[in-house]
């Protein structure tokens, strides 16, 4: 079986002979689960964001990300003084596979670099064609979005808000009150995530930064 460019290689051992069925995806054969999987369920706590057993837990550290930064000197110097985590990603996993659903919580630290408020390191869908939902918890924050062909937008982010973010917007999310804002995330299991996209570009266009002891929008210099 072939994969597009783009897509992620399906992973052992999800073949046809441990409950799955053969579907067309753009094209392309790809398997899709049918009985390998069963009903599950999780607690999460609202007001850590911790969730029970997670299958995966992510910890960013500043060093994992001193390049979504603009004050590279202001990254130095508290790389010096320590390497604070920056957020930190509690996950329930499935088959990556079309009809599953991934989801998680996140919990983004409150504070700064160089005035530039604590942030996540942002990505695409690598499987563009993908959309993802938020639920804030708790916390207050911004939610930066932009498009490859040009388009940038912020959303502001509160406790009890769902927020849609549609197919072929990149996203990140900054952390502009005194506490963790924390929220829970959903998105189709084969969509991917596409880091090295940002990366490459230096961030994203638009940053959140600190402003006279307020949060202001700014263009990406």
């Amino acid at each position: 079986m072939t994969v597009p460019k783009g897509r992620a290689a399906l992973p052992p051992p999800f073949d046809q002979g441990a409950g799955h069925r053969v579907l067309t995806y753009e094209g392309v054969a790809v398997l899709a689960m049918t009985s390998f999987t069963e009903p599950w369920a999780r607690r999460v706590d609202f007001v850590t964001g911790v969730m029970s057993n997670p299958d995966r837990r992510t910890v960013r550290r500043l060093s994992d990300m001193a390049w979504a930064f603009r004050d590279k000197e202001a990254v130095r110097r508290e790389l010096e003084r320590g390497d604070p985590i920056v957020y930190e990603v509690f996950e329930a996993l499935v088959p990556e596979v079309p009809g599953h659903l991934l989801a998680c919580t996140t919990v983004l630290y409150s504070g700064q670099i160089g005035g530039e408020y604590y942030m996540t390191k942002g990505h695409y869908h690598v499987v563009r064609e993908t959309a993802e939902t938020y639920l804030t918890l708790s916390g207050e924050g911004i939610l930066v979005l932009q498009r490859e062909d040009g388009a940038a937008q912020t959303v502001p982010l509160r406790a009890g808000q769902l927020t849609y973010v549609p197919p072929l917007w990149a996203h990140r999310t900054v952390n502009t009150g005194d506490g963790p804002l924390i929220f829970f995330s959903v998105w189709p299991a084969h969509s991917g995530h596409d880091y090295a996209t940002v990366e490459r570009a230096g961030g994203f266009r638009r940053r959140v930064v600190a402003r006279n002891g307020k949060p202001v929008v700014e263009a990406a210099e």
